[in-house]
């Protein structure tokens, strides 16, 4: 039998042709690997910006701004697979309370160089900015003077150097539980004979119509007085059980007018408050109470809180009572 031979100019084509193929195929295969690689670093890149910044963010309000570095860098590289990943602070400014961190990468491809590319830079961004509360929701109807705070607790108030004015309360890091007393019972300097601030006022404010854990206030704004040494009547003993074991923002003022239900506080500002227990006679009043009688209290400490949610209005040149609200921008 004869075997057929094709063209002599034919011979080698299936040769050409599988190479051709190879390399459509390899080229797919850059695309279905190398890309998705790309893409899972890209994710993880992200993830490290946007931890990072809130990191940096959450450091600069507890006037830390200079471990920024070291803690982008730390970040970047705990949140991508293999670790190598660069953070770097592309921008921060404290007086407007805004920073901005890039995480990158150099990504080596398995099946791209085929094609002549090696390796890509990937790189991710994230900004966030941070303040200090200066209006919102505090969910208790309830507020102190800072002058309560400095005498009960013990905290530095911070004053102006050149006009001695109170600007905030230094809160330290970690601060004991103690029993804070309305003006009433506290035994302080800071009300007048009557050992109420305002005649008729014990430092209840006046919720919002619709629920006890609702009292809108903004610096240096007027918030209504609810007047007598018992809860708002909107208030149920659940509106206080619910904030056992948190942290909260009470509002705190400096000034106060007016009497009985016509008496207001200016709100100077809010602090942090981790609620333990509390008593306002009658049913409200969990196990245990801290005080009994006639008196009224609560009991916690006042702590260096930073938020993370937009229920407050802030800025970076609010009142510093040791809370923060951090979040991100980009």
């Amino acid at each position: 039998m004869q075997r057929l031979n094709g063209h002599p100019r034919e011979r080698g084509a299936v040769a050409v042709i599988a190479a051709i193929v190879l390399v459509i195929v390899m080229s797919m295969a850059a695309l279905a690997i190398d890309v998705s690689a790309m893409h899972v670093d890209r994710q993880q890149l992200q993830t490290g910006a946007d931890a990072a910044v809130l990191a940096v963010a959450q450091d600069c309000a507890r006037d830390r701004c200079s471990e920024a570095t070291a803690t982008t860098e730390f970040l970047a590289g705990a949140n991508i697979n293999d670790g190598n990943a660069e953070g770097t602070i592309l921008q921060i400014d404290e007086t407007a309370g805004t920073v901005t961190v890039e995480t990158s990468t150099i990504r080596d491809h398995y099946f791209a160089p085929v094609l002549g590319l090696e390796s890509t830079p990937i790189a991710a961004r994230a900004s966030a900015r941070w303040g200090y509360p200066t209006g919102g929701i505090a969910v208790l109807p309830l507020a102190f003077s800072w002058c309560e705070l400095a005498e009960q607790v013990g905290v530095t108030v911070i004053r102006d150097s050149e006009t001695d004015e109170v600007v905030g309360v230094n809160i330290p890091s970690d601060t004991p539980e103690s029993t804070i007393y309305f003006t009433k019972a506290s035994a302080t300097d800071c009300t007048g004979p009557s050992n109420n601030l305002l005649p008729g006022g014990f430092g209840w404010l006046t919720p919002s119509a619709t629920s006890c854990n609702k009292t809108e206030s903004v610096i240096d704004g007027w918030i209504g007085s609810d007047s007598g040494n018992n809860v708002p009547s909107i208030c149920t003993p659940e509106a206080f059980n619910k904030w056992l074991g948190q942290t909260i923002l009470l509002p705190i003022f400096d000034e106060a007018k007016g009497t009985g239900s016509s008496g207001q506080y200016k709100v100077f500002g809010y602090a942090a408050f981790t609620l333990k227990s509390y008593y306002f006679a009658g049913q409200f009043k969990p196990l245990n109470p801290p005080c009994g009688g006639e008196e009224r209290c609560i009991r916690g400490s006042f702590d260096r809180f930073v938020d993370l949610n937009e229920y407050f209005d802030y800025s970076p040149s609010g009142p510093r009572l040791g809370a923060a609200v951090v979040a991100l921008t980009e």
